[in-house]
This record gives structure tokens, sequence and C-alpha cells, in this order.
């Protein structure tokens, strides 16, 4: 008997979005399909509006599409789910609470083991240079700092699929730079699948294994990439490495030239 082929981590199949409004209908995505494997590093990248964020929404479960359907693991996506982290474009910390109890809000949400959850916040925090911290609050960090505390809160349930949602975006150029590359190591460290939806195509060519492109509104897949770095050797090089090699500026090219950003209206 032959053995059973795996699930992919992420399953999205003929997905559409209409949004109604009183006076219209708006068709956001358009039969949108595409699989991410266990343990793949995904980036999403169009032009503002395309729907990048709403298929985000969607495999979250906060959203359900029009046709098509989603799974994650395997199981149908109806509503959201532990097994899902989602970190946002604005890191959404609650200022009354230190960051150590930021960290815990996802477990307690999940009425999850309150000690373990606060053994591994504690750990997540700490090694990504937050110790330190654990009880100030924050407004005393500054804004790397603060999308780390993010990521820890994310991270601390543990889930297997972690949605990214533009996180680096209200961050100046050197501190995105700096906190890609952290941020890559950590993701690496921690072995999860990750959709990391951007319109820096750069972020998305030196962190991402493979870059999906979007189409204008109603957003398509308009192309995929999947991304290596042979001049570079056998393993992979970390995004401030990535942005050195040679093909980097192959792959942003012609990421470029597909995209329509640049394009008048």
């Amino acid at each position: 008997m032959a053995p059973a082929l795996s699930q992919p981590a992420v399953s999205i199949e003929n997905v559409s979005l209409n949004y109604y409004t009183p006076q219209r209908e708006t068709l956001a995505l358009s039969n949108v399909s595409f699989k991410i494997e266990e343990g793949e590093f995904v980036a999403i990248v169009g032009s503002s509006g395309c729907g990048k964020s709403t298929l985000l929404s969607l495999v979250s479960g906060l959203i359900r599409p029009s046709q098509g359907c989603i799974s994650v693991g395997g199981k149908a996506v109806t509503a959201p789910s532990p097994r899902v982290g989602y970190m946002f474009q604005k890191d959404t910390l609650l200022e009354w609470r230190t960051v150590l109890e930021n960290a815990l809000i996802g477990a307690e949400l999940l009425d999850l083991d309150m000690k373990k959850a606060r053994v591994r916040a504690q750990d997540l925090l700490t090694r990504y240079g937050l110790g330190e911290f654990l009880h100030a609050y924050p407004g005393q960090l500054s804004g790397g700092m603060r999308q780390r505390a993010a990521l820890a809160r994310t991270l601390c349930p543990n889930p297997d699929l972690l949605l990214l949602d533009e996180p680096f975006s209200a961050l100046d150029y050197q501190i995105r730079l700096a906190l890609s590359e952290e941020i890559a190591a950590i993701l690496s460290h921690e072995g999860k699948t990750v959709i990391l939806v951007t319109h820096d195509i750069g972020e998305a060519i030196s962190m991402a294994s493979r870059v999906v492109v979007m189409s204008r509104r109603p957003g398509r897949i308009k192309s995929e990439h999947r991304i290596a770095f042979p001049s570079y050797g056998e393993t992979r090089p970390t995004p401030l490495e990535a942005r050195k090699c040679p093909e980097f500026a192959s792959y942003f090219q012609a990421i470029w030239d597909e995209l329509d950003m640049h394009q008048v209206q």
C-alpha cells in the first residue's frame, strides 16, 4: 500500500471574495489558488489595494470567501484557529500592560496553561533581546523592540502557521533592514510556516523562499518565483547577505516588471 501523501500546510483553492456596500458590489479577489508546504516561507507582493491583506484575513478565518475553500493542515478554515498566529502591521500592544503581560494575551484568550505560557513568553522575550524589559511598558520601547514584543506575543501560543501583514512598514529603513535580519533568524529557529505580505520587493526576495505576485484588483495570482541563491553556496543567506548576491537584482527586476505599481493608472 502506497504511503499517504502529506497535506500542504495551506491550501487555497479557487477563492474569490466580493465586498458589498449599499452602492455597489466590489470583486476584491478572483479565483486565487496556490499551496504552501509545511515550513515554507512565502511572501506575497502586489500593488496597494490588490487584496494581499484580505487574503491573510481569509487564511486566518477572520472573514469567509464568497467562493472557493481554504484549508490549514488539511482542515477547512471556518473560523479563527489557535493553529494560526497573525502579526498585524501595527504592533497593537496594550499600553497599560507590561511587555510580559502583552506577550501572554494570546495564551489568555485561548485558555492555555498559563504557567507554561509564562515560561515560554519569558524565554521568547529573552531570546529576542527583551529580557531586561519584561516588566517595562510599551511606551518605554523603541519601534523595533515593540515589533519583537509583538512577534513574541504571536508565537507564545505556538501556532503552526504565522501570518505577517507588513510588520516592518512603520519603521525607518535602517531599522527595517536590521529587524528583517533578526526576525528571519527567529522564524528559521522556530521552524514555522510563514506567509509574509509586503509591498517591499527587496524584503520579499531576501526573506522568502517563494514570492507570489498579485495583480491589481480584483487580485489574482500573476506569477510565482522560487527564490534561491546558488552563488552563495548550499546554505540560505541572511536577508542582508541575500541583497548582495547577484541573483537578487535579477529577481528584483523580474518581479518589478510584473507589478503594475509603476504604471500610470
